[in-house]
């Protein structure tokens, strides 16, 4: 169980740096809270929202060569090599998209 949050760290900090700080943890697709956090050397406790769409995006493309896997060792002698290269670099593809 964590310790839970019970004491303040207040920053002055010009509009424009609160600015830059909110855009920044916006594009991480964070709280301004958990990007300072992590600037500060600490382990988020949430995961964003971001984060959790590109772990399930993942896991399709596992599931997806371990379905071309399982394929290729059931049907060795008959497996087109060319199908399943295909598909291979499909799945190359997708990963350089994350």
């Amino acid at each position: 169980m964590s310790t839970p949050r019970t004491r303040w760290l207040n920053v002055r900090v010009t509009p424009d740096e609160k600015n830059s700080v909110a855009e920044e943890a916006e594009a991480k697709g964070m709280t301004i809270g958990d990007f300072m956090r992590q600037l500060l050397g600490k382990r988020r406790v949430r995961k964003t929202r971001r984060e959790r769409e590109k772990l399930l995006h993942l896991a399709r493309i596992g599931n997806n060569i371990n379905q071309l896997a399982r394929w290729a060792n059931t049907y060795k002698s008959n497996a087109d090599s060319v199908l399943i290269l295909a598909e291979l670099a499909a799945i190359e593809r997708e990963l350089k998209c994350i």
